[in-house]
């Protein structure tokens, strides 16, 4: 419904053209490759492959596409995560047309548009930490050279069954290895493990 509605209030606006619709993730990166689109709108939770992996793979493929990124998560980890993967745009579903509408037009002409729900999350970010507070800082010592590896492929985006194809490595193997990754990152899924491992230096 949401996809049908986004579509109809879209395709009446003079100035786009709806040239292809999706929904998953895995879907919307094959379409993105195929149809190679100025804009792509994209949801952060969707089924096989979430948002921010899929907005990494196609900013990877297609720099030049341009992504707004339209979703009900408002989590700062998950805005960061966002605009990481190479995000252009960050909406807030609830946005009414007119404001979605000006985002694409403010990523197509090249510049960044932040829903003003989410911006105090990036802002907060941006400020220097406090000093006497300490930091959650991971050494690279705390994960084995497989758990490194891991974490290397989760940061880029591929899904388990990508990581076990490419470690050569059974499914169930690459699940222990990620659910102990998190437990020693302390985070609660593979964003929040892609978003420390950034921030710590511990991968590229």
């Amino acid at each position: 419904m949401m996809r049908i509605g986004l579509k109809h209030m879209l395709s009446v606006q003079p100035q786009l053209e709806i040239i292809g619709i999706a929904e998953d993730g895995y879907l919307g990166v094959e379409a993105a490759n195929t149809l190679k689109p100025d804009i792509v709108v994209m949801d952060v939770g969707m089924p096989h492959m979430d948002g921010i992996a899929a907005t990494q793979s196609i900013k990877q493929n297609l720099p030049g596409t341009k992504v707004v990124i339209l979703t009900s998560h408002t989590d700062q980890t998950e805005v960061i995560a966002a605009l990481s993967s190479g995000a252009d745009g960050y909406c807030v579903k609830g946005t009414s047309v007119e404001r979605l509408v000006k985002a694409i037009e403010v990523v197509y002409e090249g510049a960044t548009y932040i829903d003003a729900g989410v911006a105090q999350s990036v802002i907060e970010q941006l400020k220097p930490p406090q000093p006497k507070k300490s930091t959650k800082s991971i050494p690279p010592g705390t994960l084995s050279e497989r758990e490194l590896e891991v974490l290397q492929l989760i940061v880029e985006g591929c899904s388990n069954p990508e990581i076990a194809k490419t470690l050569y490595l059974s499914e169930h193997t690459v699940k222990t290895y990620v659910r102990g990754i998190m437990n020693k990152l302390l985070v609660n899924d593979r964003v929040q493990a892609a978003v420390v491992a950034l921030r710590s230096g511990i991968v590229a």
